[in-house]
């Protein structure tokens, strides 16, 4: 990866489906995701993103996520990503997915991911998988992550999963409040943690939470910047330049879409390259 060529680094995209054709989420689901983003969207292939942000000069931070213990659908297999990703390693950079439902057996797979399969963090989204961040029950995930000091990336605030589905399918949105991620950041201290979207309905507990853990940063994915709250935007600008992170939620929200009403945000000059390219790239050890 080169990192003077690129001109973005997104740390917030999504694997939908896999080689043989298995989605990320049910049917249910993703259809309630497409409507609370009023358009349907081509679910690409691994490949097909990786040509997309080539074309772009954007590096992108790629996912899934386990969630067979919540809601029954079998994952897309992390190995299946770490190898794909390998294979486009100048723009992709791949995160793993483990159910912290599977407490031991999770732990010793996400160390299995990252020193064998070169899997560089990993993605939790509570109200997907049903857990409480801050539930013992996904401790002996966080220790090994702390241990191999790649970040944890907390999906916080409302979600499309589940709009609109009767009982919102099943997920709760309480469990994707970012303080619950405050109590994971004081019990693993070295931990790098990523709260991504702007978390309504929690934005100030999220703007409280970076500013006062050193080591967690906030992604703006998942939402156009022309909606950001001011004072995201004011705190992207000042005490939080250095913690903020271009992220756009593709494919469900294109860099491309973002990028152009980004350019329209009151954001200093000198902050934008640290919220397009710089913060990450340091988080992320590219720097």
């Amino acid at each position: 990866m080169n990192l003077e060529e690129l001109v973005a680094i997104d740390v917030h995209t999504h694997v939908e489906i896999s080689k043989d054709g298995h989605g990320s989420l049910s049917s249910e689901l993703l259809g309630a995701s497409e409507k609370y983003f009023k358009a349907g969207h081509r679910q690409p292939t691994i490949a097909e993103s990786a040509a997309y942000y080539r074309e772009r000069k954007m590096a992108a931070v790629t996912f899934s996520v386990d969630a067979e213990h919540a809601t029954g659908h079998p994952r897309i297999a992390n190995e299946e990503i770490a190898e794909t990703c390998a294979e486009h390693a100048d723009v992709l950079i791949p995160f793993a997915s483990v159910d912290p439902w599977k407490g031991k057996a999770g732990a010793r797979e996400a160390r299995r991911l990252v020193e064998e399969h070169g899997m560089r963090g990993f993605k939790f989204h509570p109200s997907v998988q049903g857990f409480a961040p801050n539930d013992p029950l996904a401790y002996p995930l966080y220790e090994v992550i702390e241990e191999l000091g790649v970040p944890a990336l907390f999906h916080t605030g409302q979600t499309g999963i589940g709009a609109g589905v009767p009982g919102g399918g099943g997920i709760r949105l309480k469990y994707s409040n970012p303080m619950l991620v405050d109590d994971v950041a004081v019990d693993f201290p070295e931990l790098r943690i990523i709260l991504a979207h702007p978390s309504f309905p929690w934005q100030d507990e999220a703007l409280a939470v970076a500013t006062h853990k050193p080591h967690v940063y906030i992604d703006l994915s998942g939402w156009s910047p022309k909606y950001f709250p001011p004072q995201l935007v004011r705190y992207a600008n000042s005490l939080l330049r250095d913690k903020v992170l271009f992220g756009s939620d593709y494919p469900v929200i294109t860099p491309d879409r973002w990028l152009a009403d980004f350019a329209q945000l009151d954001i200093k000059p000198e902050v934008r390259p640290k919220i397009l390219k710089d913060n990450a790239a340091a988080l992320l050890g590219l720097a």
